[in-house]
């Protein structure tokens, strides 16, 4: 995938999800790919409980993670014909408007990328090992499943 961050998660200051967005869209340059989505994952103001969020932090187990996301990227890259797919997750302490996930999903036409990506999105937040802790400005927390 030529210069392309491997899919997978990485901590916060470890990994520009803007470069990567540049990046796999270089990558299509070549003429085989007529159509690419991207779904970007940021933190809202508004909590799962209802209530105002002050900050994000996600964690992982890693290597679990990682695993994952390479097997559900091939899955969908089979399922659906495409040329490509990537998650990026991003680990840490995220503040309101911070971009956490970037899915990239490229294909021959707009119907079997825009088929792709919400299944991938739905995938990536079920199946990885990944953990989502909502602060919310009363200083109480939550643990939400489904990051």
């Amino acid at each position: 995938m030529g210069d392309v961050p491997h899919a997978g998660v990485y901590e916060k200051d470890s990994l520009d999800l803007r470069k990567v967005f540049s990046q796999v869209l270089d990558f299509v340059s070549d003429g085989r790919t007529g159509a690419v989505a991207f779904f970007v994952g940021v933190v809202k103001s508004s909590g799962s409980a209802g209530k105002d969020v002050e900050v994000l932090e996600m964690e992982s187990y890693v290597e679990h993670a990682n695993q994952a996301i390479e097997r559900i990227c091939d899955e969908v890259v089979a399922e659906y014909g495409l040329n490509y797919a990537g998650v990026w997750h991003l680990v840490g302490r995220f503040g309101l408007g911070e971009a956490v996930v970037l899915v990239a999903v490229c294909g021959r036409g707009r119907k079997e990328v825009l088929a792709a990506l919400p299944v991938i999105v739905e995938r990536y937040k079920r199946e990885p090992a990944l953990f989502k802790k909502e602060v919310y400005i009363d200083g109480t927390h939550q643990w939400i499943e489904g990051a």
